[in-house]
Order: C-alpha cells, then sequence, then structure tokens
C-alpha cells in the first residue's frame, strides 16, 4: 500500500506560489529528502502534505490517520516531565511505547525532568521522541536535526532507519546528510513557480474573486 501519492502539486506562499508540478510516490520502506535554497517552499509543500494548508493544484493521497508532522516547534508542554509529555501524545495519538521512544533518543535519565528545564537539544530529541509513540507511519519531518549535535543526529538517522524496517515512510526537509542512504532525494529547484504567479486554493469560488 502507497502511503503516499502528490500528484502536480503546486502550493503558495503568502499568496503566490513556490512550487508547482511536483509529484511522487513513498511506499512503506521508503525515504525522500527535500532539497533545495532556502525560500524555495520545502516548508511549505511539507504543511501542505500534512494538511495544515490546502494545495493550489494537484492531489495528496494519503490513508486516513497517517501523519506524524514534526516543525520547528518541538510540542512540548514545559510543566510535564519529559515522560509526561509523551504519555501525553500517546493518549492524543493512541499510540504507546513511552519507554522504548525514551530509549531512542537517549532520554531515560531525564524522563522525570521538567520539559522547561532541558536544554534545546535535549527539548528537541524528546521533540522526535514524540514521533514513536504516535503509531502514524508517514513522518513528514521539517529540518528535524535543528539544535542536535552529530551523536544525536547520528542517533536519529538509526530511529529512521529502524520506522523505514517497520514498514513506515518518512519525507524530509533537511540540509544535512542524515545518513540515511536508502533515501531518495529530491531537488525542488525545477519546481520553482514562474515569478508573479498568484494562487488560489483548489476548489476556489471565483464568485468570492
Amino acid at each position: 500500500m502507497t502511503l503516499l501519492t502528490v500528484e502536480g502539486l503546486a502550493v503558495s506562499r503568502g499568496g503566490l506560489r513556490a512550487v508547482e508540478g511536483v509529484g511522487f510516490t513513498l511506499d512503506p520502506g521508503q525515504a525522500l529528502i527535500l532539497r533545495g535554497p532556502n525560500g524555495i517552499g520545502k516548508t511549505t509543500l511539507l504543511r501542505t502534505v500534512a494538511g495544515l494548508q490546502p494545495p493550489v493544484e494537484g492531489r495528496i493521497t494519503i490513508p486516513d490517520d497517517a501523519v506524524a508532522y514534526a516543525a520547528h516547534a518541538d510540542g512540548l508542554k514545559p510543566a510535564l516531565t519529559a515522560a509526561e509529555n509523551l504519555r501525553f501524545w500517546a493518549q492524543v495519538f493512541g499510540g504507546d511505547g513511552v519507554a522504548a521512544a525514551l530509549a531512542a533518543m537517549d532520554l531515560q535519565a531525564l524522563a522525570d525532568r521538567p520539559a522547561a528545564a532541558l536544554s534545546a537539544g535535549q527539548k528537541r530529541r524528546l521533540g522526535l521522541a514524540r514521533l514513536l509513540v504516535t503509531g502514524r507511519p508517514l513522518w513528514v519531518l521539517d529540518e528535524p536535526t535543528v539544535s542536535l549535535d552529530a551523536a544525536s543526529v547520528a542517533r536519529f538517522a538509526v530511529v529512521i532507519r529502524d520506522h523505514l524496517g517497520q514498514g513506515g515512510a518518512a519525507l524530509i526537509a533537511t540540509h544535512i546528510d542524515l545518513g540515511v542512504a536508502e533515501a531518495r532525494v529530491l531537488d525542488l529547484t525545477p519546481f520553482r513557480a514562474r515569478p508573479g504567479r498568484t494562487s488560489r486554493p483548489s476548489g476556489f469560488n471565483e464568485a468570492f474573486a
């Protein structure tokens, strides 16, 4: 079963098209790395795939309840401990595996520490551990390694490879080499929208123009 199909996708930012004509698929066990210069629309494309904004054109096909999205915010409640944060997200998504998620991102020693007392790198590791308790097969990740040191990046690469090995998939925007050799790379530069093209989401009613 294909986890993600993108066909003829155009997305917009600030009322202007960013990229257009984008198409790809992700099957279980596959990862795709999005590349391109700053501002080309990687974040906008990811937000569109995650359902946070409508596409301008094209079609996105994803099974119901398949996506876990991680962007620049870590999604943590400062007053809760690391373990409590993961239990909260496990309950939201109906997943489990809090202890395994803490171990995967080397957070066992910090399980009882409030998120507010964690360093930036520790918060990022906890935010990424959240993916493991969602039970969602498709991870959509925007610069997931921000604030991570080299050892933590390598640890997260293992987490991604394990996820792929269990039939998951990942769509990732990143400027660094994650060390996931099996991942395909899609450069968005050739899909940059022509200058000056305004955008209207799919289904826009011209009566309201």
